[in-house]
């Protein structure tokens, strides 16, 4: 018998997959369990807009991420931070201060553990760090932390 699982069936198949299974093991165990349904056509009809959306998703969020590391690449941040002798800082400046700045002026929401910053920077200067904000998409942040008056 041929059913769509709806949930991961250990030694079996990963959710969305059509298997084919004995008929009492279906009948008994995974359609009574809601582990998996009949292969019907309009099961599988639904099964396939299912994959059709998720792929439709995930191209988008794609073409956002490309749009996203476009947009950073002509954008100078400049943060603002108090600091003493030396061109050195009091505290340091981290991920999270980076994606509050980029997101402040220029309006481009971006998650602080997406940026790769080796260490916190803790001196003046002009810096240029890596976004990863899709598994294909790497983007470039180019800031300035200046001293505030």
């Amino acid at each position: 018998m041929k059913v769509i699982l709806t949930e991961d069936v250990k030694a079996q198949g990963k959710k969305g997959q059509l298997v084919d299974v004995s008929d009492g093991y279906a009948r008994n165990f995974l359609i009574p369990k809601k582990l998996a349904v009949e292969a019907t056509a309009a099961n599988l009809a639904e099964l396939k807009n299912a994959e059709a959306k998720k792929k439709l998703l995930a191209e988008k969020e794609l073409a956002a991420a490309r749009e996203a590391a476009e947009r950073l690449q002509g954008c100078l941040v400049v943060i603002k931070r108090s600091g003493g002798a030396d061109d050195k800082l009091y505290g340091s400046v981290g991920t999270k201060d980076i994606a509050d700045a980029v997101n402040e002026q220029f309006g481009i929401e971006i998650d602080k553990r997406k940026i790769i910053l080796a260490e916190p920077i803790k001196n003046y200067g002009s810096y240029s760090v890596d976004v990863k904000l899709h598994a294909q998409v790497t983007g470039k942040i180019n800031f300035t932390v200046t001293a505030s008056k």
